[in-house]
Formats: C-alpha cells, structure tokens, sequence
C-alpha cells in the first residue's frame, strides 16, 4: 500500500476513535486546548510541558500540571466529564513548568520518580506552592486505573537524574514528559544529572520497548510538528542528540576550545531546529555535551 495511503487510514482511524468519546462541554471554554488521542486518553496543551490526561468511567489520571492557572483550567473540563477528584497525577520530572500546578490538580496520589521531590524543592516554585510526589519509584510503577492500566517507568539519566516514561498500555499512548523536544533544542539540565549519553539509550529503549503503533506525547515542540509523534520522531531526536555530542566529542579531542566549539551556529541535518531561549539553544546544547565528552 502506497505510503501516503497508510498515512491517510491511520489518521483517519485515530479521529475517528477519538470522536467517540463523551467530551467534556466545557472545553469549548476553555483557555487552553483539549486533543483527545485514543480510548478515553488526550493531552491539554497551554503554556509549561503538555499535560497528558484519561478519563473513564472509574477514574481519572493526569500527567503532569504545568503552572497553577492551567492546571485549574485543565480540570475544570476533565470534572465536566466525571465529577470525581483526580485519582493519581504523575510528575514526568520536577521542573516547574511539569510540576507548578500540582496544588491546583489535588490528586489523591502524586505519582514520580524517587529523585524528583528533592530536585522540585530545590529548584522551588516562583508561581505557588511546592507540592512532591506522595508516592516514589527507583525503576518501575504500575497500577489500574478503572479499565485503563498505567505504567512509569525510570530508564536512564536523561533531560534530568528523574525522568519517567508515563504509558497507558491498553490505549498504548506513552507520554515522554521533557524527554523529546519535538524539533526544538532541548534544555539539557546538567545542574540536575542530565546526561547527554543517557538520553540517546533512554530513546533508543523506549522506541524498542514499545510497538510500532505506540503513540507518543512529547513536552515541548514546534506547533507545525506537533505534541505527538510515532516511533519514527522519537528516533529523530535521538539522532540529533546522538550529532550533538559527536560533534562536541570531535570537538575536545582536536583540542578545540569550548567556545570554539559552542560557536557553530547550525548542526547539519537538523536545521529545522528552533531555540525556545538561551538555555533551549544550540550553543547551551553543545556547551553541555562538550564538558561531558571532556570528562566535566
């Protein structure tokens, strides 16, 4: 079947599942935006990383909470649909953008990596409370949630020390947190245990442990590539990355200096990058992977 033909039925089949499910009325009103993906899972997009949400008949689940004012704006549409608390929010990583709205969301359980309470109590939260988890894992958590079950799973040192892979494995929708940048350079929080070397293994493992029709939801991107990808977009950041620090690893043993190294204003192959800021930026990405490479 010609490639653009497969294209076409598979989106045609993800809208059509997707316009099956009861949606809240109030989205509509809402201030951000609502996308329903499969089987009673969606995202919330504003301002901070894309939260992921499901809503069934028995429960409802929310990935992450951005700042306290779309928190509060995504809950009031997810409540429309089941008036219920939040049963379980999941913490992708501690920082505030993933983390500030998490009085707003009251889940019954916080749900994150063992490293990220102390990480999200460092860094603070100019916009409200410091809220952490209730609940930490070392490697793997996995619970039922009405008929939906969801799993967070740790990999390697990453975007942070505490990054977590959310997948709902009956809709097989896995939310990445900060873990891909959907064609933007990322920011690679050193301060924070971030490991350039670990993120390329943390994506080449989440592309081979999941199948081919997983669908993925990213933090950050450009809004013509979208907060959602298959295997194929994962990949491709992790080719960028995997440029990234053979550039910068070239780079130190030539001898060249840092600044000499973090000058280069573009990285063949992946022109179609954008910077979000300075520490979402080429130059800050190559910074890191050179004092990595350079044993710093």
């Amino acid at each position: 079947m010609h490639s653009s033909r497969r294209n076409f039925l598979k989106t045609a089949a993800l809208f059509a599942a997707a316009s099956a499910l009861p949606l809240p009325r109030l989205w509509a009103q809402s201030a951000g935006r609502f996308t329903a993906l499969r089987r009673n899972v969606g995202i919330y997009t504003n301002s901070g990383g894309t939260i992921g949400w499901m809503v069934n008949r028995d429960a409802t689940v929310v990935v992450d909470s951005q700042f306290p004012e779309n928190a509060a704006d995504c809950l009031k549409g997810l409540t429309e649909r089941r008036e219920a608390q939040v049963d379980a929010l999941f913490n992708t990583h501690h920082h505030g953008d993933h983390t500030g709205g998490n009085a707003a969301i009251n889940a019954r359980k916080i749900v994150a990596h063992k490293g990220v309470p102390d990480l999200q109590r460092a860094a603070g939260n100019p916009r409200g409370e410091v809220v952490t988890a209730t609940a930490v894992f070392e490697n793997t958590w996995s619970e039922n949630y009405g008929d939906e079950r969801v799993t967070a799973r740790h990999l390697y040192d990453a975007h942070t020390s505490a990054d977590s892979i959310v997948h709902f494995e009956k809709a097989n929708v896995a939310h990445m947190g900060d873990l891909v940048f959907n064609r933007v350079y990322p920011f690679i929080d050193q301060a924070s245990g971030a490991s350039v070397r670990g993120w390329i293994r943390t994506l080449e493992t989440a592309a081979a442990d999941f199948d081919a029709d997983t669908l993925y939801v990213f933090g950050h991107g450009q809004p013509s590539f979208g907060m959602t990808g298959s295997k194929e977009d994962v990949l491709h950041f992790r080719d960028f990355l995997s440029a990234l620090y053979a550039t910068a690893e070239r780079g130190v043993k030539a001898g060249r200096s840092k600044e000499e190294v973090t000058s280069l204003m573009t990285l063949p192959g992946f022109e179609d990058y954008v910077s979000f800021g300075p520490r979402l930026s080429l130059a800050a990405n190559l910074g890191v992977a050179y004092d990595e490479a350079a044993g710093q």
